[in-house]
C-alpha cells in the first residue's frame, strides 16, 4: 500500500493531470492484476495497461505521481510493477 502521507495536497492543481490521462474512464482491472495472476495471463495485461499508457499525454506526472507515493500496486506512467518497486527502491537508496 502506498505511503499516504506522501500524497499531494488536495488541489485541482496537483491532480488535474488525471483529467487528461488515456487510461480516464478504462476499466481499472486492466491495471491492476487480480490476486494471484501469474504467468501469461499477467504478463499481457500488463502489456495491454502498457498499450493505454504509450499514447498517454501525461505519462511523466502518472510516473512521478507512483514514484513520490510509492506505489507498487498496478501500472502506472507506463511502468509495470517490478519496474516501479526498482526505481523506488534506487530513490530509497540516494
Amino acid at each position: 500500500m502506498p505511503e499516504l502521507s506522501r500524497l499531494p495536497k488536495p488541489v485541482v492543481e496537483e491532480w488535474d493531470w488525471q483529467l487528461r490521462a488515456a487510461c480516464r474512464g478504462r476499466d481499472v482491472a486492466l491495471f491492476f492484476h487480480p490476486f494471484n495472476a501469474r504467468g501469461v495471463s499477467r504478463k499481457a495485461r500488463e502489456e495491454a495497461a502498457k498499450a493505454v499508457c504509450a499514447s498517454c499525454p501525461v505519462v511523466p506526472e502518472c510516473r512521478r505521481h507512483a514514484l513520490e507515493t510509492e506505489e507498487v500496486f498496478g501500472v502506472w506512467g507506463g511502468l509495470g510493477e517490478n519496474e516501479l518497486r526498482e526505481l523506488i527502491t534506487r530513490q530509497r537508496r540516494r
